[in-house]
């Protein structure tokens, strides 16, 4: 994108940010694309400031505290501030929203108060951007921001305009009716086209129904979420605010995603220096205890629930015996996934499992493998298989969302196309997994073509640059409105 006069000036919200805190691929978007968008708007961050953010490290610093109400409680707020990779990031601190160990709670269970923790985190945004008036848009991400919208709206006061981006529809903030009194909302918005939700209230439906626009994290998922089979019980509502959506594919951070300048390989390489890439699958072998580097390696890089197809992969697992291979598998989630696969680990010398979240070792593992196994059941984009690609990792992806849009498959590969190529099946076919392991088997042995294709990915642009276009426009069209 090119440089021109500062358009407006945007505040991008999230309840998780790149480098700060992070559960998912939202924190690297909610970074990624504020950078992207830096030299045509004056953009700025602000998120929750956790207990478990390092404020030393960041040098966070408090720079005043004011009072809001939720209902009849008053709560005292304090703001603070840091600048990172030049874009200024505001933080909300309470003790509320900020004395919990983890983001949103267990795996297994979200906080109890957490419609008073992100209650709270979207009415002292709303209370900040009153104060400073000068914000021209509202950027909100997911339901833990989406009330912004509901506040915004409430208060004429308030010139900005909202975007609300859906990232992933199952996650809605889902709690009792009494949430309504405990936030001060009015009951008027207990109905079915504002936050009523089967008796409850539903925080991503503030979102919908009140932000000036909409965006979804890819086009495919911008269709797939209208239909009940995504829609997850809300496709009539968003139906209806249709003419408000925009599909448009995530991208990554390519300086904090290269494997030219990753700190954390062993060995740095790019399209040209492709070989080298070698040397990185050698060292994490050793480091993990799998033997024979001449063998595939495959990498599965993510959360252990039903979303992200682990039933699938569990169930591979178990197949693969007989087959040369090794796998490393990196995450955490559900307590009944853990224990499976434990046990699967204990029958395999070839496969190795790290229970936790590892940024730097998930930067080794994209490097060092020679395929990505992403078998979500739905993925609204995923960013996995973009940061393959760009490490000359082959993804092997089902055919939904995001990756449909990014993941092309590999017998359409023609080195003329400028979007990446893959692996793809269709998740709801019986044993797909497994006879796509057993093609990239087969791709493995012919490994002239398999390194022409991952090199061609390379060279493909996964960074913000395009999508980073689309946004500016919805972004000015807002404003100008």
């Amino acid at each position: 994108m090119s440089k021109v006069k500062k358009q407006a000036k945007v505040l991008f919200v999230s309840s998780e940010v790149y480098p700060f805190a992070k559960s998912g691929g939202l924190a690297d978007v909610s970074f990624g694309l504020p950078k992207a968008m830096s030299d045509l708007f004056d953009i700025s961050i602000i998120m929750p400031l956790y207990g478990s953010i390092d404020k030393k490290r960041f040098k966070i610093r408090q720079v005043e505290q004011f009072d809001i109400y939720l209902g009849k409680k008053k709560y005292a707020v304090e703001l603070f501030t840091t600048s990172h990779e030049g874009i200024k990031c505001y933080f909300i601190e309470s003790n509320i929203l900020s004395n919990k160990k983890n983001l949103y709670g267990t795996p297994q269970n979200g906080y109890k108060d957490n419609d008073l923790r992100f209650g709270l985190f979207c009415k002292a945004v709303v209370a900040f951007v009153k104060q400073k008036n000068s914000y021209d848009l509202l950027h909100l991400n997911d339901w833990q921001s989406a009330l912004c919208a509901t506040f915004v709206k409430e208060d004429e006061a308030i010139r900005a305009k909202t975007l609300f981006t859906i990232h992933n529809l199952s996650y809605q903030g889902i709690f009792e009716k009494s949430t309504l009194e405990k936030l001060g909302i009015s009951e008027n918005y207990f109905h079915m086209d504002a936050l009523e939700f089967h008796g409850n209230i539903n925080f991503m439906k503030a979102g919908i129904a009140h932000a000036d626009a909409i965006t979804t994290v890819s086009p495919n998922y911008a269709n797939e979420i209208i239909a009940p089979e995504f829609g997850c019980g809300l496709e009539g509502f968003l139906q209806k605010h249709q003419n408000k959506f925009t599909g448009i594919l995530n991208g990554i951070d390519l300086s904090h995603f290269s494997p030219s300048t990753d700190k954390a390989l062993v060995q740095n390489y790019d399209a040209k220096s492709y070989d080298k890439k070698a040397e990185n699958k050698k060292a994490f072998l050793k480091e993990r205890g799998l033997e024979n580097s001449a063998l595939p390696l495959f990498v599965f890089i993510g959360r252990f629930t039903w979303q992200k197809g682990v039933d699938l992969l569990i169930d591979a697992l178990g197949q693969l015996d007989d087959l040369k291979l090794n796998i490393a598998v990196l995450g955490e989630g559900e307590a009944s996934y853990h224990k499976q696969m434990k046990a699967v680990t204990a029958k395999s010398k070839n496969i190795n499992i790290e229970f936790g979240y590892d940024e730097s070792l998930s930067h080794k593992m994209y490097a060092s493998a020679d395929f990505l196994l992403m078998p979500s059941l739905f993925e609204p984009c995923g960013l996995n298989q973009l940061i393959s690609m760009s490490y000359g990792t082959l993804p092997i992806v089902s055919s939904v969302g995001g990756l449909k849009d990014s993941v092309y498959p590999i017998d359409e590969y023609d080195s003329a196309l400028t979007h990446g190529f893959g692996l793809t099946f269709e998740a709801n076919e019986p044993n797909a997994l497994i006879k796509t392991i057993q093609s990239a088997l087969e791709l493995y042995e012919d490994k002239k073509r398999l390194k022409e294709i991952n090199i061609h990915n390379m060279g493909c642009d996964f960074s913000w640059n395009e999508s980073g276009k689309i946004y500016a426009a919805l972004y000015s069209s807002l404003v100008e409105r």
